[in-house]
């Protein structure tokens, strides 16, 4: 059965990775949704052309957001009564869904998909594959959905249509909203994100204080691959005593006692999605 799609915002940054991917798939017809010129030029570069807004909705068996977070709320007040019932809404952040901005019908069900983007540790071989650092074209990734709402039998659905979304997928985890809320922004957004920054300051550092350029990038990224395999147990084997000693010193002087209270925190990635949408 061939499913017919509504993208909405489908020549923006994401629209345009999803509209690359659904018009090649043979399982779905697609009505595309945009309204900037940029985003209009971007459809026309692909040889498309937007599809009015209810028409689109009109004939949709899903309905994928491909739109900002602070748009969600407004976009989806406006079109969740036009869709059909039993329509499929598609979110690509657990946010909206998750800071309940989106309105709810009982005979609609939502669905959310994010991609895990390439791993750290990939078998591609190709440059392309390598170098493919989103995702989605080249280079494979896994992906982490949730059904948010409606019939068991519709995650089914919502899964096909993230697999195409971010081919070529290998493993989809089936999450809860709020364990990808979890996920992001906690976990990659707001931390890992935050430390990664750091990194790069201190790598900058180094370069100030006399270490070249190539070769302090050459010592920290093989490093780093090396101490995600040693902390998280794929190496088999431990950090050296004075590596362990130099963590052991650092870690109070860098990060507050309190942060995971402050991070990793039920109540503080509820106030952080609710920013991220515009609720607050």
């Amino acid at each position: 059965m061939t499913l017919q799609l509504a993208l909405m915002g489908a020549g923006g940054k994401m629209g345009c990775r999803i509209t690359d991917n659904i018009m090649k798939n043979p399982a779905f017809r697609a009505a595309y949704v945009e309204i900037s010129p940029a985003g209009i030029e971007a459809l026309a570069k692909r040889g498309l052309s937007p599809t009015p807004q209810a028409e689109a909705l009109a004939s949709a068996d899903a309905v994928i957001l491909a739109v900002p977070d602070k748009l969600i709320g407004k976009i989806t007040h406006e079109i969740i009564p036009l869709l059909r019932p039993g329509t499929l809404v598609v979110g690509l952040d657990p946010a909206a869904a998750y800071a309940e901005v989106m309105p709810i019908r009982a005979d609609l069900s939502y669905f959310v998909a994010h991609p895990c983007h390439p791993p750290m540790f990939h078998d591609e071989i190709t440059e392309e594959a390598r170098t493919d650092w989103f995702g989605g074209v080249k280079a494979k990734h896994h992906i982490v959905c949730a059904l948010h709402s409606g019939p068991e039998e519709d995650y089914a659905k919502g899964e096909q249509i993230a697999r195409a979304m971010y081919a070529p997928v290998m493993e989809s985890y089936r999450l809860t909203v709020e364990q990808m809320a979890i996920l992001e922004p906690a976990l990659v957004e707001t931390f890992s994100s935050t430390l990664i920054t750091a990194i790069k300051e201190a790598y900058d550092e180094a370069i100030k204080l006399g270490v070249p350029a190539d070769a302090a990038w050459a010592f920290l990224s093989g490093h780093a691959r090396i101490q995600f395999a040693v902390i998280f147990g794929m190496a088999g084997f431990p950090f050296s005593d004075g590596a362990k000693l130099a963590i052991q010193q650092a870690y109070s002087k860098i990060l507050q006692p309190d942060w995971k209270e402050k991070v990793m925190n039920i109540e503080a990635i509820k106030a952080s999605v609710a920013e991220i949408t515009g609720k607050i």
